[in-house]
This record gives C-alpha cells, sequence and structure tokens, in this order.
C-alpha cells in the first residue's frame, strides 16, 4: 500500500513509518519540516496523491485551550477535505482512552472535535484510542509541579509503551476500516500517583509527589475508570518496571 502519515517524524510516527516500510509499504513521513502543512494545507495534495491509507499522529505544539482547539478542528478539516479529494481510502487517528469522559479539558474537547469531524466525513476509518505512553510520564510530572511538590491524583491508570503502541497502529493500518473505536492500553493498572512516583524515583527528582484524589488531570478530574480502557482493549506487553529500569529511556 501506498501510505502516508502525518506527524510521521514524532516519537509514534517515526516509530510507525519505519515498522510500515519494513512490511514493504510505500511510506511517506508528512510534517511541516518536510513541507507538509495540515493547518495552512501547504503540501496536503502533492502529499496523498495515489495514497491508500492516512494515519494521523500529529499533535498540537502548544496544549493552551483555544491553540489545541484550532489545531485539532483546522487540520482536521483541511484533512479531511484533502482526503476526500485524493479518494483516500481509510483514515485512521491517534486519540486517547477516556476522551468522552474528560471534556472539562481544553485539550480533549479538542481531541473530541477531531474525532467529530473524522466520523462525519464520509471516509471509512479506524480511530485507535490509546493509554498515555510510558514516555509521556515526565510531561504529566513536569505539568504537575508547583513549588517543588507534584501534585497528582490516585486514580488507575493503564500506561503503554510507545513500541506497543506502534505495534497496534501497524496492524490497523494494515488491515480493513473498523469504523468505530479501538482501544489499546498497557499490561498493568497502576494508581497514577505510584506511577509518578516510580518515575521521579528512577529519575532521582527529589519533589515530593502529593496524592490528592483534588488534583485534575490537564484540568479535567479523575476517577478510577476515567482513563482506564474497557475489557475488550488490546494490550500490550512491555511492562512499566521494566522499561523505566532501562537507561535508553530515562531521559
Amino acid at each position: 500500500m501506498k501510505i502516508t502519515v502525518i506527524g510521521g517524524t514524532g516519537l509514534i510516527g517515526s516509530k510507525l513509518v519505519n515498522s510500515l516500510k519494513n512490511l514493504g509499504h510505500e511510506v511517506l513521513a508528512a510534517s511541516p519540516n518536510s513541507g507538509v502543512n495540515t493547518l495552512t494545507g501547504e503540501g496536503l495534495d502533492k502529499a496523498l496523491e495515489n495514497v491508500d491509507v492516512v494515519v494521523d499522529v500529529a499533535n498540537s505544539p502548544s496544549f493552551a485551550d483555544d491553540d489545541v482547539m484550532n489545531f485539532f478542528k483546522t487540520s482536521g478539516e483541511n484533512l479531511m477535505a484533502a482526503e476526500k479529494k485524493a479518494g483516500v481510502n481509510h483514515h485512521i487517528a491517534l486519540s486517547v482512552v477516556g476522551t468522552e469522559r474528560l471534556q472539562e479539558s481544553g485539550y480533549f474537547r479538542a481531541k473530541q472535535v477531531q474525532e467529530d469531524i473524522i466520523k462525519s466525513a464520509g471516509i471509512p476509518y479506524s480511530i485507535v484510542h490509546s493509554t498515555q505512553f510510558f514516555e509521556f510520564v515526565g510531561g504529566i510530572v513536569h505539568s504537575s509541579t508547583v513549588d517543588n511538590k507534584i501534585l497528582v491524583s490516585p486514580a488507575l491508570i493503564q500506561p503503554i509503551a510507545s513500541d506497543d503502541v506502534v505495534k497496534a497502529m501497524t496492524a490497523v493500518t494494515i488491515g480493513e476500516p473498523k469504523n468505530t473505536t479501538v482501544e489499546i492500553g498497557g499490561p498493568d493498572k497502576i494508581k497514577l500517583s505510584d506511577l509518578v512516583k516510580k518515575y521521579t524515583t528512577i529519575m532521582k527528582n527529589t519533589d515530593e509527589v502529593v496524592s490528592n484524589t483534588e488534583a485534575t488531570y490537564f484540568g479535567a478530574p479523575l476517577n478510577d475508570s476515567t482513563l482506564i480502557p474497557n475489557d475488550d482493549a488490546k494490550l500490550g506487553t512491555i511492562h512499566y518496571d521494566e522499561w523505566i529500569s532501562n537507561p535508553d529511556n530515562q531521559r
């Protein structure tokens, strides 16, 4: 197949491009650096010429409410219009487990808008809801730190390694459109506060981890089901403890 990966130079995108190329597919890694900008539409038509499948794993460069809404809404509309024009057969998007339950967060409101645009476009699609990546724990710590205290919820989370995300995304990309949402997650459930504590211990971060049920996740309150996938989710095999213990992953 001929496949274009939007956001093809990022964490997931670059690994996905390599995975698909290793299977013999023709893959274009599309990003602003390669002259493809979904916000402005620049380079989109050329990037989608004779393309069978488009995979969108791009993320907003800013998490500010207005910026992230503009990114996912504008990019989504531009991408769907270009795909219709090009006759793309399958659109795949990577989103987040719990998006519909996290609508008090501007980021997840924007992701919901992106998903709605996909569903209403008339192009066969598959939406993959993933739990949080292991690689994102550092970002959670950074966003939750105030005055040397890391304030996080004790709600359950089921994080996943990016390599497991890529395996799942590869399978969806080479498969038939599902026209629905599928979920993926890691093999283990853990309290978010405990996950952060594991990270800070390994990283020798001396800030105090404070578990607080009122702590929000990017502006949204959590409970033990908010960030947990359904029972039929496809689970990865890489455990956080083994992943974080590898010095190559400690950055």
